[in-house]
């Protein structure tokens, strides 16, 4: 399905190190004529780290996709009630994350806005990034698998010799694996 004009939900979590890929394929999407609509967590949205301050992702962003930034649980909840997006992306998901989906768990502004999300029966996107996806996180993610209205971007081990259990996302896939879920397919193969 064709994303330009879509309204797209684009979600950050605490996986810091791929938040510079994560915003390049956001500003692809703008590019191609989507509007993305951020959302970031309590840490992404709050913290600086050795990858970057908070303050200068959150002005970056803003001004990439023309939208202020959600990132309180109060301004996530009416996403759904008001059917803000067509479909909404989480990536980078972190293993917390995931965890807190699998569960249930609403918690913060991203957990808050794919519970609000899919109260409509619409897709989600998980791009995942962790370092446990192969250990804590199989669990979770099996169980994401299995849910409905939830697809993967395609994923794959980041660095077996060091870290033998992270896995991340193939960001490159945001776009087409956005496409495949509009027409409620999973891209194929999940695993690279």
């Amino acid at each position: 399905m064709e994303l330009v004009g879509k309204n797209v939900g684009y979600a950050l979590t605490g996986s810091f190190c791929t938040f510079r890929t994560t915003i390049k394929e956001m500003e692809n999407l703008v590019k191609m004529g989507v509007n993305v609509f951020p959302i970031m967590s309590f840490n992404s949205y709050e913290l600086d780290t050795k990858f970057g301050k908070a303050q200068d992702f959150i002005e970056e962003i803003e001004t990439l996709t023309g939208n202020k930034i959600i990132h309180t649980i109060p301004d996530a909840e009416p996403i759904g009630p008001r059917k803000m997006f067509d479909i909404l992306i989480v990536a980078p998901c972190s293993g917390n994350t995931i965890a807190m989906l699998s569960q249930d768990i609403i918690n913060t502004p991203v957990t808050m806005a794919v519970k609000s999300h899919l109260r409509n029966d619409r897709p989600v996107v998980i791009g995942i990034s962790t370092n446990n996806g192969l250990s804590g996180s199989a669990e979770n993610i099996g169980r994401l698998l299995n849910r409905k209205n939830y697809y993967f971007v395609p994923f794959k081990q980041d660095n077996p010799i060091t870290k033998p259990r992270s896995i991340v996302c193939d960001f490159k896939l945001i776009t087409k694996t956005l496409e495949y879920a509009l027409e409620g397919e999973q891209i194929e193969p999940i695993l690279l």
